[in-house]
């Protein structure tokens, strides 16, 4: 736990990103597993994440993007999509899902499958979306920690256009929106703010005991 505490105190949102420094392909398959073993609501999963890779493609985000650099500096770009309108359809999926992986009959997992439904399909569209958008940032969460792990920088971004982003990906054609943005790469030494200090709120300030 000291080794985590640790490497929370040595990840930053990374201002700057060395652009000739890459994200090995082992390690960028850590960080996915990490995405993908993150913790959801009822364990749906309502996203997607979009690896963008294509040069050009980051160059057409980034001025969508507050012309912030780490757009097309860092060694990846992740874009975290929620999927919209989420609804019986991909309840049903993760129920055939788990009934494989856990060798249960489908008609046993009924009553769970109804709960989700009852609880989910019945809220507005709007409420289901902004859902699955928050489901989001848990395995943006995971993304952060497990590249502090790996001495690996990440920097989660909000600041971006999601209309602009959706239709330069094509997006709205697979019924997805973009929620979060990650940077994720090498910090640049000439990154000034890695050297600065963190600023928190006090452990007597941020928890409350009753």
């Amino acid at each position: 736990m000291n080794t985590f505490l640790e490497n929370q105190n040595w990840r930053y949102a990374t201002k700057k990103f060395d652009a000739s420094k890459k994200v090995s392909a082992e390690d960028l398959n850590t960080l996915k597993e990490a995405i993908r073993l993150s913790a959801s609501s009822y364990g749906l999963q309502p996203y997607k994440i979009i690896i963008v890779e294509n040069p050009e493609l980051r160059a057409k985000i980034q001025p969508s993007a507050w012309g912030q650099t780490q757009i097309v500096d860092a060694s990846h770009l992740l874009v975290f999509a929620n999927e919209v309108n989420f609804g019986a359809e991909g309840i049903d999926a993760v129920i055939t899902n788990m009934s494989e992986t856990r060798s249960i009959p489908v008609e046993n997992l009924k009553p769970y499958a109804d709960l989700m439904k009852n609880n989910l399909t019945t809220l507005p569209e709007e409420v289901r979306n902004t859902w699955a958008a928050k489901q989001t940032y848990l395995a943006m969460g995971n993304l952060l920690n497990a590249a502090a792990e790996l001495k690996i920088d990440v920097t989660p971004m909000e600041g971006f256009v999601p209309a602009d982003v959706n239709a330069i990906l094509g997006l709205n054609e697979l019924g997805l929106n973009a929620s979060l943005i990650a940077t994720v790469g090498y910090r640049h030494e000439e990154d000034a703010t890695q050297f600065a200090k963190k600023v928190r709120k006090s452990t007597e300030e941020l928890f409350i005991t009753l």
